[in-house]
Formats: structure tokens, sequence, C-alpha cells
């Protein structure tokens, strides 16, 4: 403490106090008194000053432990499925069973527990015995049109979506669901608390977990999909200057392997034809696909180049109409991502 004291003083000489009232009062800037005791904001414009701003007002220096694990294994993960809201197999509750013991040997002051809203999260923190929270923004990844499916029926049912996700597999997004990209703006609330809390358990799934590790590890988008997150193990996170100690603690229960390897290049490259990205709405698309007119959807069958000249010469033909308006049109939408949490108290 005497030598940053110190530090404090030789700072002084160079360095010059801002003037939030007169010389500096149009800058933009946010002053963090006493390591969070107090904060001076001052001229904050737009949305990123303002997110670095929420930011800044959450964390905290405070010694603290963070552990996050994946529920016990499921019966869907015995069967090689992804997706859906199975219950534990009799291997997930025997882990759930350790998981507790473990915690109790750790004698972890204040622990707080989150789950997800799926059952076998649920499952696991019903075991510890411990009051736990829900949140539903802690379900795992959407996979859409492909939910409760395996990996070997999703290439055969939709071999080009199998490709496009080996290639990019942070950016796509599943037909109907989300992609990697979605799932950590989705995380980013749980993240924030993650900051502000002390001790926490985080049981979760496998995509969750990944995002959750990439931030606390400072990961990249490409290496995030590809991190290890086995069943039946803890890591165990502890905040230190500039970085985080990483502790992976396996309990020594079986369960099966869920990890899939990125493939190698030079295999994508002699089996997959390369695909693109179009927009925002449309993540990757095959760059022959054939030009449809404006007014079919991007989901309906392709015409032939001959057909859509002709249909767009006629429309040129044809006198100006206003568009029609339908009140019930059937519009599909993402599903609403609810930040509320959930408090269950402990059972007997």
């Amino acid at each position: 403490m005497e030598d940053f004291l110190k530090r404090i003083e030789c700072y002084k000489v160079t360095y010059q106090q801002l003037d939030p009232d007169d010389y500096d009062k149009d800058l933009s800037f946010i002053k963090v008194i006493n390591v969070g005791q107090r904060f001076l904001v001052n001229t904050v414009q737009d949305y990123i000053q303002s997110k670095i701003v929420y930011y800044l007002m959450n964390i905290h220096v405070q010694p603290r432990t963070i552990y996050l694990c994946r529920h016990g294994e499921s019966e869907h993960n015995l069967h090689g499925r992804i997706g859906g809201d199975a219950g534990l197999s009799s291997r997930g509750k025997q882990f759930a069973q350790v998981l507790k013991e473990f915690l109790e040997e750790q004698q972890i002051v204040d622990l707080k527990v989150w789950t997800s809203q799926l059952k076998r999260t649920i499952q696991t923190a019903e075991a510890l015995r411990v009051p736990y929270e829900q949140w539903k923004i802690l379900n795992e990844i959407d996979a859409g049109v492909c939910e409760e499916m395996t990996y070997e029926e999703i290439q055969d049912k939709y071999p080009d979506d199998f490709a496009l996700r080996d290639q990019d597999k942070y950016h796509y997004r599943y037909p109907g669901g989300e992609s990697y990209q979605d799932l950590v703006q989705r995380l980013e609330p749980v993240i924030m608390e993650l900051e502000r809390q002390e001790n926490v358990l985080v049981i979760s799934h496998q995509a969750v977990m990944r995002c959750l590790l990439a931030y606390f590890l400072d990961k990249s988008a490409d290496e995030l999909p590809y991190l290890k997150c086995p069943l039946h193990s803890v890591i165990k996170l502890t905040p230190v200057a500039y970085g985080c100690k990483v502790e992976t603690i396996h309990l020594n229960v079986e369960a099966v392997n869920t990890h899939r390897d990125k493939p190698p290049d030079n295999m994508m490259k002699n089996h997959f034809p390369v695909m693109m990205r179009r927009n925002s709405f449309t993540p990757l698309a095959s760059p022959d696909s054939v030009k449809r007119p404006r007014l079919y959807s991007v989901g309906s069958k392709p015409l032939s180049p001959l057909a859509s000249l002709h249909l767009s010469e006629t429309a040129d033909r044809a006198p100006l109409q206003q568009p029609q308006v339908h009140n019930n049109m059937n519009i599909s939408r993402s599903r609403k991502r609810e930040d509320a949490l959930e408090t269950v108290p402990p059972h007997d």
C-alpha cells in the first residue's frame, strides 16, 4: 500500500485532473472515485459511451470466484441429440450428487447458484439443496428446425446447413434458431451481472458455457465455438489483475463426449463448396443462388431465368397497383428473450 501511495504522488507531478465545471466540460468521460465508491459521468452522448459507463459502474475488484459447469448428462446426450428439454440420465443424477459434495467441501461463502429454465439444469440444481435462480437467457442455443436431432440426421436432412455451420460456426444461424453471435448478445445481461457479483455457480449448457468462458478468457470469435466444456466437470475462474486464473476440476463421473472438433481446412475445401455471406438476415448463402423477383420470399421455389425475365417484362407493362395490406399476416419472429430471473427456494 505504501508503494502504491508513493506512485500516486509521482503521478500528481505529471498528470492534471479533469475540470468538468469549466475547461473539460465538453469532453466525454467517466471519473471513478475510490474503485467504485462514487462516479462522475460527464457528457455521455451515444450508445457506445453509455454501455461503457454501464460496464464500469458494474465491475468491482473484490476477491471472488466464478464456477461454471454444465448440467448432468441428459437422455438426449446419451443419444447424441442436440437441444430439447430432456431430463437427466442416471449418470447425470449421480453427477448432481457429486457436485453437491464438491461444493460442501469448498465451503464457499455466500454462494449464489444460477441455472437456465431447462429441465436438465434445474434437476442438477435441485440436488444441491440450496436456493437457486432461473435465468431464461441462460437457455441453450436455439437450434431451430434442428432441435432434438443428431448431427448425422442434420447432415442427411440439411446437408447445406451442415456444411455452412462447419465453415463459419460462430456466425452460422440455425434455420428458425440462433447463431453463436446471437447467443453472445443474449448473454450480455448475465455477463454484466457476473461482474457485479461475488461467488457464483452457473449451471448451464455447452454453447452458453463457451460464451461465458470466451468472455473471461478473452477468446476470439473463431476460438469460441470450439472451446472444450466437458460434461461432469467444473471450471473455476478466479479474476486477477489483467486476466483470469482457470482451474478445471473433473468430478470423476463418466459421461458421453459431446465435443466436435473443428474440421481441418483442407477437408473443408475438398468436400464442400466455398460459401459466402450475403447480408445480415441471411448469414450465409451459396454463391450460385438464382435471383428471384422481389415479390417471392427467400424460401419459395426458384424460378427459371427465362420465367423470371418474362415475369419482369410483364410487371413493367402492368399498371401500378397499390399493395394490399393484410391484417392477419403470419410473421415468423425470433423468440423473445426475457432478462427476468426467478428465485427458487431450497426443497426439503
